[in-house]
């Protein structure tokens, strides 16, 4: 709650930032309130009884000698039922209802709570009376909405002995248990809960992750697969397809929930999400994807200071759910923006500059955030588990990933989805350049795809590679001799490859069938350009002329071969395979007979 009585004193002004004296009872990263409108800011620096200000909001008008309130508070988010389907600013103001009450322009200084406290939830207890309870503990659940069971736990740090639990309606403050600690003395708890968003939530063990984050983007999944829990950078420059690469991810990931950042991006492409997903139909549940859904939008417009808090609003909440034992996904949007503020905050304080102006301390401030996604055994006695994969996406000036927010970032995060400008010029999406991504979970997400797809997944991963490779090495030939110069087998190498680029790695994220394929999908299709490519170096070796095997009907029903539905796979796929052996079949007999 905000003091009554005047604490500090504003002595200079400078954009977001503000400098105030009489602050010498404050602590680092508190909120205070500035001014007669009481704009929310956050101390950043503390000299002496001077104190560094970053308000949230723009600070027009306010000027030297305005008032300064505490707190007492560091910045926090609110944390309980009413978060899905919420769309919250930087600092988790409810934007929905900021627009009813204030319309397009919100007013200065407003304070509304992030969670609706007049909206009853129906809470079902599943703890016992007279049981000990410690953090993290499942006191009941409240169905937030179709996707999701929100459930209610003991706070981090509190634990002792229930002696009540509510049953029925309340509101996120409503009493719904009570406790008597360790020390005799009785405690309350409401469905709310409140977390500083600078500090990570805490768990009983960090574990290595073991099972991909399946997403349905073949080029991803097949090639550079993520990890639940993992950790993911999405590098490109402008047009080559970011935003449409982290909303297909949002869509088809097989994460519990999404948390989707959209941190100081266009206003236009957070239009579109906020337009697009309620309409979505999430595979998972058949119910639209906001059902499991949480959206933070912090555009380029807004103030450059709450753009620098919004990814740690976004992963505190993400946090929260993975504690109930939920597999999260959080998608930054982007990360670039949000260095753009911490240089630009940095630049007001005076700090020493780091290369390219960035503070020197950028790396580990992107560590700080990267290392809070992981697979986690949460706190609880009944040993559930959790993940939060994060996903950022950098927007590197000019597609220049030798600057510093790249660099940083890929020194933290085990996969790289570099996104070429010369693949999306030639309009092939999802633009991931196969030759400069990588991912260090591939040799543990096998063992997941031996286990439930097939034993020959890594050999056909690894195939797949070298393909692409070896075309590599034969276009820089084709470039010099043409490609008359080349054997036939090198030929049906860049046949296969060229299957492999077009009718396996590119998808369209708008066509219904295309955008999403499951896994056993995706091993179908690749098995079998594999096995045309097989079976064609063993026609060529036996006499079948290249151009016959180039025009092969058969080529036709595999470049088709996206488009068919997943219901329908296993028989249309078994029939293209019979197809493909059959045509061989002929043209090598063929041959056979005319030697």
């Amino acid at each position: 709650m905000d003091r009554t009585t005047m604490t500090g004193t504003v002595v200079k002004v400078s954009g977001p930032l503000i400098t105030a004296s009489g602050m010498g009872s404050v602590h680092m990263y508190d909120v205070v309130r500035v001014g007669e409108k009481r704009l929310i800011g956050e101390i950043i620096e503390l000299r002496s009884d001077i104190a560094s200000i970053q308000v949230y909001e723009d600070t027009a008008g306010i000027g030297a000698g305005d008032p300064v309130y505490l707190t007492d508070m560091p910045l926090s988010a609110e944390l309980g039922p009413g978060l899905i389907e919420s769309i919250f600013d930087g600092i988790e103001r409810p934007l929905d209802a900021l627009y009813k009450i204030w319309g397009d322009r919100i007013e200065r200084g407003v304070s509304v709570p992030s969670l609706d406290r007049e909206k009853k939830w129906k809470f079902e207890p599943s703890a016992k009376i007279g049981e000990k309870v410690v953090s993290g503990d499942i006191l009941g659940a409240v169905q937030e909405t179709e996707a999701v069971r929100h459930y209610i736990m003991v706070p981090p740090g509190k634990s002792g002995t229930l002696t009540w639990l509510f049953d029925g309606e309340a509101t996120v403050v409503d009493p719904i248990a009570k406790l008597v600690n360790d020390n005799g003395e009785e405690e309350t708890l409401p469905m709310l809960q409140y977390w500083p968003v600078r500090r990570g939530r805490p768990v009983a063990k960090k574990l290595s992750p073991s099972e991909p984050m399946i997403t349905g983007q073949r080029s991803i999944d097949t090639l550079f697969p993520i990890a639940k829990g993992g950790i993911a950078a999405v590098p490109g420059p402008f047009g080559s397809g970011k935003t449409v690469v982290q909303h297909q991810l949002a869509k088809g990931s097989d994460a519990d929930l999404v948390i989707y950042i959209g941190c100081g991006e266009r206003g236009n492409e957070m239009t579109d999400v906020l337009n697009e997903f309620p309409e979505l139909v999430d595979p998972k549940t058949g119910l639209s994807l906001m059902k499991r859904t949480v959206l933070i939008a912090n555009t380029s417009d807004m103030p450059v200071a709450a753009r620098e808090a919004s990814i740690y609003t976004g992963i505190t909440i993400a946090e929260y759910f993975r504690d109930m034992g939920y597999k999260v996904a959080i998608i930054a949007d982007s990360t670039s923006r949000w260095a753009e503020a911490l240089r630009e905050m940095s630049g007001r304080l005076e700090e020493m500059p780091g290369e390219e102006g960035y503070p020197a301390y950028l790396s580990s401030r992107l560590a700080e955030f990267y290392e809070r996604a992981g697979f986690v055994k949460c706190l609880g006695s009944d040993g559930r588990y959790g993940a939060v994969s994060a996903i950022g996406a950098v927007s590197p000036p000019g597609g220049d990933t030798s600057e510093p927010v790249s660099q940083a970032t890929l020194r933290i995060v085990k996969v790289f989805w570099g996104l070429s400008s010369e693949l999306a010029y030639k309009r092939h999406f999802p633009a991931i350049d196969w030759l400069k991504s990588y991912s260090l979970y591939e040799a543990k997400m096998a063992e997941y795809y031996v286990k439930n797809i097939s034993p020959d997944w890594p050999k056909l991963v690894a195939s797949t590679k070298a393909l692409l490779q070896e075309e590599a090495d034969l276009n820089e030939i084709v470039q010099l001799v043409g490609i008359d110069a080349l054997s036939p087998k090198d030929r049906l190498t860049l046949s296969a490859a060229q299957m492999i680029r077009e009718d396996y790695l590119q998808q369209d994220a708008m066509d219904q069938t295309d955008s999403y394929t499951s896994p056993r999908k995706q091993y179908l299709m690749l098995s079998l350009i594999h096995a045309w490519h097989e079976m064609g170096k063993n026609a060529l070796e036996v006499g079948v002329p290249f151009q016959k095997i180039e025009s092969m009907k058969v080529c036709e029903r595999i470049a088709r071969m996206k488009y068919i539905e997943e219901s329908e796979k296993e028989e249309v796929f078994a029939s293209i395979s019979d197809d493909c052996d059959k045509q061989f079949t002929e043209m090598v007999e063929e041959a056979s007979a005319d030697e």
